[in-house]
């Protein structure tokens, strides 16, 4: 049996397959066991995760959904692209550092360097004030 699913914050639609075994015990009370892949899983409406992103705001259509829909169902993926052709550089000499470096970002040097401009003035501030007004 196929069960068709889409998921409500990625908005990905697939299909599972599950096998369905009708059981009955020695007082004659029936259950379902649900399969998928030959191991035992929660039947499809309770619980399913999304393989794209993890989530479990999933939702299930009945049996034969996708089939009389097709538009639900996902387009063709992006085609891979082309490798890089290789890189036909020198490497540089071992032991010897590239006379180019990337520079840091400077959004991080300043998320750094202002907090501790800011704290390394305020404590010199505090001293000054501190050896200006010694307490008795």
């Amino acid at each position: 049996m196929t069960w068709p699913f889409e998921c409500l914050r990625c908005l990905r639609v697939w299909e599972e397959d599950f096998v369905v075994r009708h059981l009955a015990d020695d007082h004659g009370n029936e259950t379902q066991v649900w399969l998928s892949s030959g191991v035992t899983v929660q039947p499809p409406w309770s619980g399913s995760c999304c393989p794209g992103c993890g989530a479990y705001h999933v939702t299930s259509f009945p049996s034969g959904h996708l089939a009389r829909h097709p538009e639900l169902l996902p387009g063709p993926g992006p085609e891979p692209e082309p490798e890089p052709e290789p890189c036909l550089e020198p490497l540089p000499e071992p032991g010897r550092v590239p006379a180019e470096r990337t520079p840091l970002p400077g959004r991080l040097l300043v998320a750094i360097g202002v907090p501790v401009a800011l704290f390394v003035g305020y404590e010199l501030y505090t001293n000054l004030v501190a050896a200006a007004h010694p307490h008795h």
